[in-house]
């Protein structure tokens, strides 16, 4: 019964509370909860303890506050402020802010590194000094390229060569457009056009099924394969050549020869007898008066047999009438009907 007395009594006096009051309070205490989740975001722990050190560099390229800071890839801070070191602008100071508890060499280096992806960074390379930073010390700056860098750096010249061609190329084709005015462009399109036209009847040629080589190649095949069928024939008909061969090797032509080339001797002999006035045929045939006394004895004996016919009384003194045969003798043989055989 106390208790609930008490309680009772304490809620009478916060209902004396006045509202200003409360407002004050609830203002308060949303300003605290911006302030740490602000700077959280900006990578500051207000309740954990840290260090910072210093770097310097002649250009931040695409660096800003807040960005990270790593070592081997992890991340060991950030940056908690960027400073011009004079007017000039000839350096910047960069304070790194240390959330990790890490050993930093003396001689590393920081660079600002610039990825495909994501925000810049320092990137912290270690050095191979055995004494470490402590807070307040200065880090070398080393600078980077970055990888979108070197890949520019590499591409300009060639983009430069590409931009080269492409101007020659340009003069060219326009010199190209110059020369070829419209029939050397009509004789360009006959010859092409020709050109589809060899391109067809050689695809024509090379068809597999229906083209002249496809045949031609079928056939060599077929004889080849009928080559094949045949080969005890053919081996057969070599063996009889070779037999054949053999057999007229063997024979002695050189026998034959001998009489041939004595036949010819003794034709010459004749024909050369023939020519000349000795012997009876060669005589005959060469000496003209004894031809023509042969003629006249043959002529005379033909009107002699002719006479005969024509007055057989003449030769011979027998008739059954008693009476002489009157006529005159033949001086030429009488005309015949045809040549007695």
């Amino acid at each position: 019964m106390a208790s609930l007395l008490g309680l009772l009594a304490n809620k009478h006096n916060l209902m004396k509370i006045s509202n200003e009051t409360k407002v004050g309070i609830l203002t308060i205490s949303a300003l605290t909860v911006l302030i740490l989740g602000f700077n959280f975001l900006k990578g500051k722990d207000l309740f954990k303890k840290s260090k910072k050190i210093y770097a310097v560099f002649n250009d931040l390229g695409g660096l800003s506050r807040s960005n990270e800071v790593k070592v081997n890839g992890f991340v060991i801070g950030t940056v908690y402020s960027l400073n011009k070191k004079d007017a000039n602008l000839d350096e910047i100071v960069a304070t790194i802010n240390l959330t990790e508890d890490v050993n930093i060499p003396r001689d590393s280096k920081a660079i600002i590194t610039s990825p495909l992806v994501g925000s810049w960074y320092i990137n912290i390379e270690k050095g191979e000094s055995v004494e470490f930073l402590k807070p307040g010390d200065t880090l070398k700056s080393k600078l980077d390229v970055g990888i979108l860098d070197d890949v520019k750096a590499q591409l300009t010249p060639t983009l430069t060569k590409v931009r080269n061609t492409l101007d020659t190329l340009n003069t060219v084709l326009g010199s190209v457009n110059g020369i070829l005015n419209s029939e050397a462009k009509n004789n360009l399109q006959q010859t092409l056009a020709n050109l589809n036209r060899a391109s067809s009847a050689l695809n024509g040629l090379l068809d597999n099924q229906s083209g002249s080589l496809a045949k031609t190649l079928n056939n060599a095949e077929a004889i080849s394969q009928s080559l094949k069928n045949n080969t005890e024939d053919i081996t057969a008909t070599i063996v009889n050549a070779k037999k054949a061969s053999e057999k007229l090797a063997a024979l002695e032509i050189q026998p034959t020869l001998d009489s041939l080339n004595s036949m010819i001797s003794n034709l010459k002999v004749v024909a050369s007898k023939l020519n000349s006035n000795e012997g009876t045929l060669g005589a005959l045939m060469n000496d003209r008066t004894l031809y023509k006394k042969i003629t006249d004895a043959i002529l005379s004996a033909e009107i002699l047999m002719d006479d005969m016919r024509a007055h057989p009384k003449r030769y011979v003194n027998f008739s059954i009438f008693g009476r002489k045969d009157k006529g005159g003798a033949l001086t030429s043989p009488s005309v015949k009907d045809s040549i007695s055989k």
